[in-house]
């Protein structure tokens, strides 16, 4: 019994590093970020247009696939596609990690 503890608590702990390992670096990201702040602003909190969206505290899985489905035209948009052409795959779990760790500023002034 006590062996089946320690291999199924070795198995959950391998799990959860190659987990982490697979997000992305947000200080990365956050240089990287640069041609993104002309439609979606420097934290991704200000789209320049109501057609575009906040990335500011999306989920990071879900950022990671959208950019892929831009990549591989999943998704249809061709300005998102021509951006999201150029990134490696390190390139969108970095950018990934930075818009999902900015707050949203959806602050409703009355």
């Amino acid at each position: 019994m006590k062996r089946i503890v320690i291999i199924v608590t070795a198995a959950a702990l391998g799990i959860a590093a190659l987990d982490a390992s697979a997000r992305g670096n947000a200080e990365a990201g956050k240089g990287k970020s640069t041609v993104c702040a002309a439609c979606h602003s420097a934290d991704g909190s200000k789209p320049v247009a109501p057609d575009q969206p906040i990335l500011a505290g999306q989920y990071e899985d879900y950022l990671a696939k959208a950019l892929s489905d831009y990549k591989s035209g999943k998704r249809n948009n061709p300005i998102m596609k021509g951006f999201a052409a150029q990134l490696s795959k390190q390139d969108i779990e970095d950018l990934a990690a930075w818009f999902s760790s900015q707050s949203p500023k959806l602050d409703t002034i009355r």
